[in-house]
């Protein structure tokens, strides 16, 4: 289906902002040659998906040295990020040992392991210990470590020394933001590390992460796309991104709020 004129103004007030790093309304009313309540709209759901941030009077590029308050980053793309977490979810086989990192994504995906039963599941995040504390048919290593209370992530050395002693059957990380030539990137080193171990210790790595994720720029390296065993998103990455994964033999693999599927780039 092609785009929408809205669509198209959106995705260029979204080069603008992150080209300039602030844009007022009126200048992007002038330049689309629209109303200021039209930008104004399109500001309010470009700052919903994460895209930018919302001020009075225009739009940031989202920051990357801090990043977006937890409470703002559980509500926002709630349902992509939901439909995004059962699929990975979905190809989990039951009896499987998986680590589960930091992230609102992977929170979505312990709630989606709720019918899987003789799980054992070893995790850095409180929320997402406590959502899987319910079953029976799942046993929860929590690291040990200091408690990040505003996101519920367990970091420090003690939470390191605990996931270097587990050799998992998958692992299951989000990320910040993707690079356009697939470095993975994130804000914290301490939060990197224990993905950095999750990742050498485990057979498969699934990483998911939602597409507001591609051009964000958080400061910090942490890998790149093309060491996962298999990518969960919303929609189809970048044809750079794409690419990448063909060539190394990363399955891609594409939700959205309505429809579950598997994809490849060249389809």
């Amino acid at each position: 289906m092609p785009a929408t004129q809205t669509q198209i103004r959106q995705q260029a007030i979204i080069a603008a902002v992150r080209r300039q790093g602030y844009v007022a309304n009126e200048d992007l009313a002038r330049l689309f040659d629209v109303a200021v309540q039209t930008i104004r709209r399109d500001i309010r759901t470009l700052d919903a998906a994460g895209e930018v941030i919302r001020h009075h009077g225009g739009a940031s590029a989202p920051s990357s040295v801090e990043n977006i308050a937890y409470s703002q980053r559980q509500i926002r793309n709630r349902r992509e990020k939901d439909a995004i977490g059962e699929l990975a979810a979905a190809a989990i086989p039951d009896g499987a040992s998986l680590f589960v990192n930091i992230g609102t994504t992977t929170e979505a995906f312990a709630r989606a392991l709720a019918a899987h039963k003789g799980l054992q599941v070893i995790t850095n995040n409180l929320h997402v210990a406590s959502l899987l504390a319910g079953s029976e048919d799942c046993r929860v290593v929590v690291t040990g470590g200091t408690v990040r209370m505003r996101d519920g992530g367990i970091l420090g050395p003690d939470s390191l020394s605990m996931l270097e002693r587990y050799r998992a059957d998958y692992g299951v990380i989000g990320i910040s933001g993707i690079d356009e030539d697939g470095t993975l990137l994130d804000y914290d080193q301490e939060e990197i590390r224990a993905s950095e171990l999750i990742r050498a210790n485990s057979r498969k790595v699934f990483l998911l992460a939602d597409h507001t994720k591609f051009g964000r720029r958080p400061l910090v390296r942490a890998g790149n796309i093309a060491g996962v065993s298999a990518f969960f998103t919303d929609r189809t990455p970048p044809q750079s991104i794409c690419d990448m994964l063909e060539e190394n033999g990363v399955e891609l693999v594409i939700a959205n709020a309505d429809v579950r599927k598997r994809t490849s780039c060249l389809e």
